[in-house]
């Protein structure tokens, strides 16, 4: 079996400095990490260091709640940052992968998520990270 991935990408009218540094601030992370229509992020914790962790509780529009949380494996100023993702529909190897290159007077955030348990997980994901990313623009 091939190992499941997806790449998402999206132009932000912002500089890579401040696109990547929202990704290691929990306040940023709390409203820009919104997968689908009415969920919010009551809490996100980020100790930004490689080796440290994160934490992010995503709530749905029902009122569950969704951990997600890794630890950061590379971090890149303003170029790379890579940590590993798990949440109740991924598996425990799941890595993220997440690059960013100054283009067109803003950033294209380029993201790399590998492993899946299977096809509708990664789907699932795909369209989270989708909106996220489009999310990122109105948080920043």
């Amino acid at each position: 079996m091939t190992e499941l991935s997806l790449e998402v990408s999206h132009q932000l009218p912002y500089p890579p400095e401040r696109v990547f540094n929202a990704w290691l601030d929990p306040k940023m992370l709390a409203k820009f990490m919104i997968p689908g229509p009415g969920m919010t992020v009551p809490e996100a914790h980020s100790d930004a260091a490689v080796g440290g962790r994160f934490k992010i509780i995503m709530r749905t529009p029902d009122g569950d709640d969704l951990p997600h949380e890794g630890e950061y494996t590379a971090i890149d100023p303003h170029d790379r940052l890579q940590f590993t993702w798990n949440s109740p529909y991924s598996q425990d190897d799941s890595t993220v992968t997440l690059t960013f290159n100054a283009e067109n007077g803003g950033t294209n955030i380029r993201l790399h998520h590998v492993r899946f348990p299977n096809e509708e997980s990664r789907d699932n994901h795909e369209g989270g990270w989708t909106l996220i990313l489009q999310a990122m623009e109105g948080a920043l």
